[in-house]
């Protein structure tokens, strides 16, 4: 049964991830939140006017029926991080996401897992590298996650259905919105092949810039190592790889043409580095020596 609390504490403006952890941490459930007045509220550290005004304004408290019925109707659970099933990957990191929302198959959130990223204007090469890696991972039992944008996020996430295996989507908006739109069958076809699509954002939320590096730290986080594949020299790639190392992640790299500005980023990272990979086979071996993946 969803919590209409959790969907209220989702839909808070200007709330963010870590201040919602801290009013968790200091009263436990949003249950509790919910009936806070604003002066209760003002004594929280990083709590000010205008958030406790949002919290306490009883029109974020409103039509709540309205978002249940959606997501039941089109199967979209919520995930806690008081549930036990919150994956244990994402429980580790510095900011957590508050509640995850789930499309699929959430039984695969804790599997063995590795992220394939990469440029959005990524060459064939890329594709041809991006499937084929994704593929023979995922025929080893290996979940691929991405973010479902353009270029090679959708070939790691073609690759692992070809392979008929899972693979998951993490969103940088609701469930409710394909993003972009001409991946509506590549968001349908994870679905049937017992994949998942997730996100830490409410139904009706938009895909905003700002909410896509939020969104690839969960990308990392979810894994057990991050594969990327073509990289500009300021690629949105890199804020993912950062994280990853932040997270204590392994980092792969497919190295690239040394004359092609989509591989830039990825060479820089082999010489400052990142292992260096070729293969789905690297990849395995090193999950075998340092995850105890069989």
């Amino acid at each position: 049964m969803i919590n209409k609390y959790w969907i209220w504490f989702s839909r808070i403006p200007n709330l963010g991830n870590k201040k919602k952890l801290k009013l968790l941490k200091t009263y436990i459930m949003p249950e509790i939140i919910w009936n806070l007045s604003k002066e209760e509220l003002l004594k929280v550290e990083g709590i000010g006017e205008e958030i406790a005004s949002n919290i306490t304004n009883s029109i974020y408290k409103e039509n709540l029926e309205q978002y249940i019925e959606y997501m039941n109707k089109y199967k979209i659970e919520i995930i806690t991080i008081l549930d036990d099933e919150y994956p244990q990957k994402l429980r580790n990191i510095y900011d957590p996401p508050a509640c995850i929302y789930v499309k699929g198959n959430k039984d695969i959130l804790n599997n063995t897992s590795i992220s394939i990223i990469g440029c959005r204007q990524c060459t064939s090469y890329g594709m041809n590298i991006a499937k084929c890696i994704a593929y023979n991972l995922s025929k080893n039992n290996i979940n691929i996650i991405s973010g479902m944008a353009k270029g090679i996020d959708s070939y790691a996430h073609m690759g692992a259905i070809m392979a008929k295996n899972t693979t998951i989507a993490v969103l940088g908006c609701g469930l409710d919105i394909v993003y972009p739109k001409e991946n509506l069958k590549l968001f349908n076809n994870i679905l049937e092949n017992n994949g998942a699509i997730i996100s830490e954002y409410l139904i009706g939320t938009k895909p905003e810039k700002m909410n896509f590096p939020a969104r690839n730290r969960i990308v990392s986080a979810l894994s057990d190592g991050v594969v990327v594949i073509e990289a500009r020299k300021r690629s949105g790639t890199l804020i993912t790889v950062d994280f990853a190392l932040e997270q204590g992640k392994e980092v792969y790299v497919v190295p690239g043409n040394v004359n092609s500005p989509q591989s830039f980023g990825t060479n820089e990272l082999i010489k400052e580095g990142a292992k260096c990979i070729t293969c789905a086979k690297d990849i395995i071996e090193d999950l075998q020596n340092t995850c105890n993946y069989n």
